[in-house]
């Protein structure tokens, strides 16, 4: 895991693309463990959460510690970049959520960001992909844009690679996947306090 250059890219730039980031065996650990059962995807948080197909059609289910070695060593990996993070860029990260998600063919998730500015307490957004042999043919890229709408960048989901950027600042898209596309999508989030009580992770 290149820490430090994923810290310098997001200082500078805002984004970084570190690929091995997990190793050919950390993928193969992560893609046995993905479920049988899946929850069709939704948009928004808490009371305004609802599924809109005409905006994503992927399926998700939320990783949780504790149940299975593979994804707790992914968890542990993800809170050592955490603390480095804060360590380095000082952007007081509180909690980190992730699911698995998964895309059938035809499925996509239209153009949008993770947090609007102000609005959300998600601040670093993280891309983990779970694809062998994935070639420009199978579709499914991720497309990153600046936040004025312009290109940036466009990038095929390929296996070990970690795709990490400020959660406020890059419109993105999932274009549609012509065959099964597994990725683990995550956010670092900062503590949004409501009164006395400490904002849910979901």
């Amino acid at each position: 895991m290149n820490t430090l250059s994923i810290i310098d890219d997001l200082a500078t730039h805002g984004l970084s693309v570190c690929d091995q980031f997990l190793t050919a065996q950390e993928v193969a650990d992560l893609h046995a463990c993905l479920p049988e059962q899946w929850t069709q995807a939704s948009i928004g948080r808490e009371q305004k959460q609802h599924t809109n197909t005409q905006i994503r059609t992927d399926k998700i289910h939320w990783l949780e510690r504790g149940h299975v070695p593979a994804i707790d060593a992914l968890l542990d990996k993800m809170s050592e970049l955490q603390l480095a993070l804060n360590r380095h860029l000082f952007l007081g990260l509180f909690e980190y959520e992730a699911h698995f998600a998964k895309y059938n063919p035809g499925d996509f998730y239209a153009k949008h960001v993770d947090a609007f500015k102000g609005r959300s307490n998600r601040k670093v957004t993280t891309v983990l992909y779970l694809n062998h042999d994935w070639c420009e043919e199978d579709g499914g890229e991720i497309v990153i844009y600046h936040a004025d709408g312009s290109h940036l960048k466009t990038l095929w989901p390929q296996a070990g690679r970690l795709v990490t950027f400020l959660s406020e600042e890059f419109p993105h898209e999932v274009l549609p996947a012509k065959r099964q596309r597994f990725s683990i999508a995550g956010w670092y989030r900062i503590n949004g306090m409501s009164g006395h009580r400490v904002d849910p992770i979901r």
